[in-house]
């Protein structure tokens, strides 16, 4: 048994409604409220952010071009990701793994962590962080692109700099930080 589970809490009364919480359907693909964001040469869409879910969980489609990918990093807070089309090599304390489409694998807070997409045709992600928070630093970070396979523009060396330097100065913030690989 899960000592961290809702079974294993003390059994309580469940809150009333919210009523001012609502449905959210998100349509990455026609659903024109939703920000597509390039970051690092990957294509990131927000499908549920934590103001969505009431800071429980962030949803993120990912669109992963051949060698793209995050770098080794780490953070305290949960996070999987479903493989829906192609594959990536993750990497999970040190280990490398091919994760295929149809599979889910889940990082648990802490562990270092990493993947790219190793393959000839592009990944396509859906990735859960909990709780919610991590798609606001992608939102601080990213630039904003048409779609969401929009590939991001390719930045001079002086922006990619800034926007590492960027990224850098805010991990701390989002409770993520670098790795050696």
């Amino acid at each position: 048994m899960n000592h961290n589970s809702i079974t294993a809490q003390p059994v309580s009364p469940i809150p009333a409604d919210n009523p001012r919480r609502n449905l959210s359907v998100a349509n990455p693909d026609k659903d024109q409220t939703l920000r597509h964001l390039g970051i690092v040469g990957d294509t990131y869409t927000v499908l549920l952010s934590g103001d969505d879910t009431d800071g429980r969980y962030c949803l993120i489609d990912m669109h992963i071009p051949p060698g793209g990918g995050p770098p080794p990093h780490r953070h305290d807070f949960e996070e999987s990701f479903t493989i829906l089309e192609g594959e990536i090599d993750a990497t999970f304390r040190g280990k490398k793994s091919l994760v295929h489409a149809g599979e889910t694998i889940s990082i648990p807070a802490n562990a270092p962590h990493s993947f790219t997409n190793a393959a000839r045709q592009p990944a396509r992600l859906l990735c859960i962080c909990s709780p919610a928070g991590q798609e606001e630093l992608f939102l601080a970070v990213g630039v904003p692109v048409a779609t969401r396979t929009t590939p991001p523009p390719k930045p001079s060396k002086a922006a990619a700099a800034a926007m590492m330097a960027k990224i850098i100065a805010l991990l701390p913030k989002y409770r993520t930080e670098m790795v050696k690989p």
